[in-house]
């Protein structure tokens, strides 16, 4: 269980909340009920996911969790400082746990660049982005969907390549090792990829990446879904 999305529940905060000032938070962090959810997820054998939580929350989870912590779609903030994606420590505290980091592939958690250049790409196309607000005004799906397909050309010109992405994998194996580091595409929360990742078709790409980078094939293995095999069973209630 992801323990907040962008909002916070009442007994874990999000990144999100606890980097806004103006949420007035009276808590960061797990609530004493947040602390019982984590145990009770340890005693039943479900994975605790810090992807998305706040780092008062991370913190809480860490000294709370007796089993391996996931980040289930998160990236590198050393690379790209996102809220959403962990910084050196975490990482650490992670595999310490015995858990491991799935990397996220949304640009604006791999490319440092990405979000300025979407930004200024967004202003460019103004006039058109808002005629198909106006159009779809009622049916936000209908709307995300034309909008998404107006763009798909634009973004050709700021997606970031491929080598973008494997560096956050490469980044974690050095930082603490091939154990610790998984796959989190998000391809079900995200609208744009970097090239050579458009959908799950693409994957193999990720292989012939860390090939060219001098992984062996056990490392590769282990990367592509045997270290969350292993998180899955050192988790599961016996």
């Amino acid at each position: 269980m992801t323990l907040t999305w962008n909002n916070s529940t009442h007994w874990a905060t999000s990144a999100k909340d606890e980097d806004d000032p103006s949420q007035n938070l009276k808590r960061k962090g797990l609530s004493k009920l947040g602390k019982q959810i984590i145990r009770k997820m340890n005693e039943l054998g479900m994975m605790v996911d810090v992807s998305h939580v706040g780092e008062k929350t991370f913190w809480d989870v860490i000294k709370t969790s007796k089993k391996p912590v996931i980040a289930s779609h998160s990236s590198v903030w050393t690379l790209c400082k996102n809220r959403r994606n962990l910084k050196d420590d975490q990482i650490r505290a992670i595999a310490k746990s015995g858990g491991i980091v799935c990397i996220n592939f949304a640009p604006f958690f791999i490319d440092s660049t990405f979000a300025e250049k979407e930004k200024a790409m967004r202003v460019d196309n103004k006039v058109q982005i808002d005629s198909i607000d106006t159009f779809f005004k009622s049916d936000d799906h209908m709307k995300d969907s034309a909008t998404s397909e107006f763009l798909k050309i634009k973004y050709l010109k700021i997606r970031p390549p491929l080598q973008k992405l494997i560096d956050h994998f490469d980044y974690i194996v050095k930082l603490v090792g091939t154990d610790y580091v998984g796959i989190g595409s998000d391809f079900d929360g995200i609208g744009v990829t970097p090239f050579e990742m458009d959908d799950v078709s693409f994957l193999p790409n990720i292989t012939r990446e860390l090939v060219k980078r001098g992984y062996s094939d056990t490392d590769v293995m282990k990367i592509l879904g045997q270290n969350f095999l292993r998180v899955l069973k050192e988790i599961e209630v016996k």
